[in-house]
């Protein structure tokens, strides 16, 4: 029910994934107002075999703050259907509702996978010259210390080979440059023990901003503070490109021509960086799959979402995250405290810088 269209982009949303993908052992419950529902349903000729409605008069509103959905938010499309993630009757939630919402009560029902956690970290996949990077954190976690962006990189890797299948990602830190002493004390400490090697991930090193869009890595690992303004900075640039661009190729009649030449090669280009060709960000972290959808996503984008949570809920996600966050947790307690770090360093006449 959520999102800028609800029903009237979702359930055609199915029906897309459907024509695309087949959907062969896959089967919607679908949370909210009965009658609005059905009327979609029967539009897009969708049958109670693959599609099951669990009606509930009760929706979160997209400007509800997040607080208020969890104190208020039992009972409604948004609480249910994370719920039935929780019970195991669904092996995934797609929303295109209210963020904040959908991440409370997500967190609240499925609890998070790791300690250190404090919120799902988004994951957002990225165009580029190569393929599709996966950045992570793009906007929950505004500060993130060494372990956690060490999770974020285990977690990045899990989500890269299941839904973009590459056996073994390749891992980078994103920082103000590549050599060891650059940037704060967090990104080094991750750095050094991601390079130490004892999570057996396939880690590149520091990545820098240009190296994203270059497809230098297949996960890119950052706080949400940073990666929501490269995030933010990118979809402004391509929407200014864009503009400019169609702006050149209607300037005048021979402008004209040669776009209507260049068509094919533009179209492509169109769907390389469509929004709705990759929408779909799962919130990682949690004890469960949930993917949120642009509000605005077409039929098409909500289609890529629920493909995103089908291969999430068919591979070994969670089983692989959870085995190295547990190896992580092992890591973590082995290392020197800061205070026995500087004892030892005051012993060997060592400077600390």
């Amino acid at each position: 029910m959520g999102g800028d269209h609800g029903p009237s982009v979702v359930v055609p949303g199915i029906r897309e994934y459907l024509r695309r993908h087949g959907g062969e052992n896959v089967r919607f419950l679908l949370h909210g107002d009965q009658t609005a529902i059905a009327a979609e349903m029967a539009k897009c000729k969708l049958t109670a075999e693959v599609c099951e409605i669990r009606h509930t008069d009760k929706v979160v509103a997209m400007d509800e703050k997040p607080a208020t959905a969890m104190r208020r938010g039992k009972g409604s499309s948004l609480w249910n259907a994370v719920e039935s993630v929780k019970s195991g009757e669904a092996g995934a939630v797609v929303s295109a509702g209210n963020t904040g919402a959908l991440m409370a009560i997500s967190k609240l029902i499925l609890r998070m996978s790791a300690p250190g956690l404090e919120r799902p970290a988004i994951v957002a996949s990225w165009p580029t010259l190569k393929g599709v990077t996966a950045v992570l954190d793009v906007g929950a976690n505004i500060e993130s210390d060494a372990e956690q962006l060490i999770e974020f990189a285990i977690m990045g890797e899990a989500f890269h080979a299941a839904v973009h299948g590459v056996k073994k990602p390749t891992i980078g830190v994103l920082n103000v440059g590549s050599e060891d002493m650059k940037g704060h004390e967090e990104v080094r400490e991750a750095h050094a023990i991601l390079r130490a090697g004892g999570l057996d991930l396939n880690y590149h090193g520091f990545v820098e901003g240009d190296d994203i869009a270059k497809g230098t890595v297949d996960v890119v690992v950052t706080d949400g503070f940073t990666g929501n303004i490269a995030l933010k900075t990118a979809e402004g640039t391509a929407r200014f490109i864009s503009t400019l661009l169609k702006g050149a190729l209607s300037s005048s009649v021979q402008a004209k021509m040669g776009a209507l030449l260049a068509l094919p090669a533009l179209k492509a280009m169109g769907q390389k960086i469509d929004p709705n060709a990759i929408n779909g960000g799962p919130l990682l972290g949690l004890n469960g799959i949930v993917v949120k959808s642009h509000g605005g996503a077409t039929a098409q984008g909500f289609g890529n979402a629920i493909r995103i949570g089908v291969d999430l809920a068919r591979s070994d996600y969670l089983t692989t995250v959870g085995s190295k966050l547990g190896r992580l947790d092992d890591i973590m307690h082995a290392l020197p405290s800061a205070a026995e770090a500087g004892e030892a360093a005051a012993s060997s006449g060592e400077i600390l810088q």
